[in-house]
């Protein structure tokens, strides 16, 4: 079933409050899925790389991370949140990557970028949001899951977000069809994958797709073409926000939008505490239609 939620914001005053609104409507989709939880959180670049990275070991893994780094000659910061950690650094990414690969291969990458942090769990979304402290993070806009596991075994790495590329990440609530064909063209084509999720292949499509060149609303509009199943996508980039259903819409979705905000919910009870919904306009997306924000855009 799964419950998923997305919040782009257009007012930076509201910026300090992103972590808090976006967890209260996470939290209020919990019986749509209580197996495990996970956020993204999009704030201002500031000219660092972030790379989220999760350990099952965080006390052996994380303790002298910071260290390790810099006698492996990379500057960096550890900031450690629960069985998670944020390394900022100016270092390349992949440099980042091949350290952890080589000193720490137990460790997982969450999600790399400039802007972007990936929090997810085992776990109902109230546990997940406090043992990181999301509710107290500010940012631009973010994208949530609560999920009901259904095709794989309940874990950490099988929770969303999905994060295949630089500050790009995704949500997913519904089935792909022929996820398994679609896999092995992207591995021919130099993708790799962290689980068996159809949702980690819609990701990393998307993925492949903005680094031919397109935008995140142009990459959304071939899934409609190339993505068999039913689902409904919630999508964060760098500075965009996207979202998107298949032809046949069966899985439930309603926005809304104010000169504040732009919100997305599983379920209307998702963004009833949002401020100014009063005077929202609120739909149902349409099937098979690609509705797409930017910041980068809009400036």
């Amino acid at each position: 079933m799964c419950g998923i939620v997305g919040l782009f914001l257009k007012d930076k005053a509201l910026e300090p409050k992103l972590g808090e609104l976006l967890s209260d409507m996470l939290i209020t989709m919990t019986d749509r899925g209580p197996d495990s939880a996970g956020i993204a959180i999009y704030g201002k670049a500031d000219g660092k790389t972030k790379v989220t990275l999760q350990s099952a070991e965080p006390d052996q893994d994380f303790r002298q991370l910071a260290a390790d780094l810099k006698a492996a000659g990379i500057d960096a910061s550890v900031t450690i949140k629960s069985t998670h950690a944020v390394v900022e650094t100016a270092a390349d990414i992949a440099d980042i990557r091949a350290f952890i690969t080589a000193s720490r291969p137990d460790v997982r990458v969450m999600g790399s970028g400039d802007s972007v942090e990936i929090y997810k769990e085992v776990g109902l979304p109230k546990d997940v949001v406090a043992r990181f402290g999301v509710r107290a993070m500010s940012g631009t806009h973010g994208i949530g899951h609560t999920r009901m596991a259904t095709e794989s075994a309940v874990t950490t790495l099988g929770a969303h977000p999905f994060s295949t590329g630089a500050d790009q990440c995704l949500v997913h609530n519904g089935s792909l069809s022929n996820h398994n064909n679609l896999r092995r063209e992207l591995i021919r084509e130099g993708m790799t994958f962290e689980t068996q999720n159809d949702s980690e292949v819609a990701a990393a499509y998307l993925t492949a797709e903005m680094a031919k060149g397109k935008d995140l609303g142009e990459a959304l509009e071939g899934a409609l073409d190339d993505l068999d199943g039913f689902f409904t996508f919630v999508v964060g980039t760098k500075s965009g926000f996207g979202v998107v259903r298949d032809p046949i819409a069966c899985k439930p979705a309603v926005m809304a939008e104010t000169d504040q905000y732009v919100a997305f919910g599983s379920e209307y009870r998702a963004l009833v505490n949002l401020p100014g919904i009063e005077d929202a306009r609120v739909w149902e997306p349409e099937p098979a239609t690609v509705y797409f924000w930017d910041h980068e855009k809009a400036a």
